[in-house]
């Protein structure tokens, strides 16, 4: 399996620095999308399991459900600024505040595309009504959920949030839907992710959780504390993934939570780093999570 395993995390990390590094609509939705079927072939990687193929086949429609969102609002924006380089978009974003598109309604046609966008966000960063392929996605191996909910996938639609942050600023209403969504993600994902026995399963709610720290950020116009957080998250998550794919291997892959017990004695080094990453995670003082996380919630107040 090892060839085929480096061969998809390859796929991944050319199309992951395509999105982030893309000076152009286009070229960000390329990447876009190859992350998307990356992320695919990672989950599926397991494919005599059933699971995982459940998981796969939900991930992939999901997630195309914030393509239908993000591709048209591609679209309107070349169609109202004619180009589709950022830098051009941003420099003429003042000009067309009061433009409008009739269809069977009066819509203002900034406030329209970024909701367009704002639903592209949410079926990638697996937020409220987009959420259930993410803790699905855990039926991949452990290092791929580090990776994809860490550092590179679901962060995506936050950083594509903070990337368009120039456009985003005009229609007011556009930043109170992206507030509402990121709240209530924060704040229903950490209550469902108390429910769960599933020791991956716990942690994707909690990214998405986190996930909708930055989202709401974002909809409180500070897009730098966004991206500091998500920085900041992608450490110490990938330090709690590989902590849990290192318990469940001792543990025969055993992943249920009600199973075990008392392993701190038996995994002292893994016991140390899970602390380390529980507790950033939770914002306790001196640690990452402590700044980044804080200062949001002082923002918000």
């Amino acid at each position: 399996h090892s060839p085929r395993f480096m061969c998809y995390l390859s796929i991944l990390t050319f199309f992951m620095p395509m999105l982030v590094t893309g000076d152009n609509s286009l070229q960000l939705f390329l990447g876009w999308e190859g992350v998307g079927l990356a992320s695919y072939l990672l989950i599926h990687f397991w494919f005599t399991r059933l699971q995982a193929d459940k998981a796969a086949t939900k991930a992939m429609p999901v997630n195309r459900v914030g393509d239908f969102g993000l591709a048209p609002g591609i679209s309107g924006r070349f169609t109202l600024f004619q180009t589709v380089d950022f830098s051009t978009i941003f420099a003429r974003a003042s000009a067309p505040r009061n433009s409008w598109i009739s269809c069977n309604m009066r819509l203002n046609a900034i406030t329209l595309i970024c909701i367009l966008l704002l639903i592209g966000a949410v079926g990638k960063s697996a937020q409220i009504g987009s959420h259930t392929w993410s803790p699905d996605a855990m039926e991949g191996p452990t290092p791929v959920s580090a990776l994809i909910h860490a550092a590179t996938m679901v962060t995506a639609g936050v950083f594509m949030i903070a990337r368009c942050s120039p456009l985003f600023e005009y229609p007011p209403t556009a930043l109170i839907v992206i507030t509402s969504a990121g709240a209530t993600t924060s704040f229903l994902a950490a209550t469902t992710g108390i429910l769960q026995n599933d020791l991956k399963r716990v942690i994707a709610y909690s990214t998405c959780s986190q996930l909708g720290y930055m989202i709401f950020a974002c909809g409180i116009s500070n897009y730098s504390v966004s991206v500091f957080h998500l920085m900041n998250h992608a450490f110490f998550k990938a330090l709690l993934f590989l902590s849990a794919g290192s318990v469940i291997h001792a543990m025969s892959d055993e992943q249920d939570m009600r199973k075990r017990g008392g392993l701190a004695s038996s995994f002292p080094l893994t016991y140390a780093m899970m602390l380390m990453g529980s507790l950033s995670l939770i914002g306790f003082p001196f640690l990452t999570g402590f700044y980044s996380k804080d200062v949001i919630l002082e923002l918000a107040y």
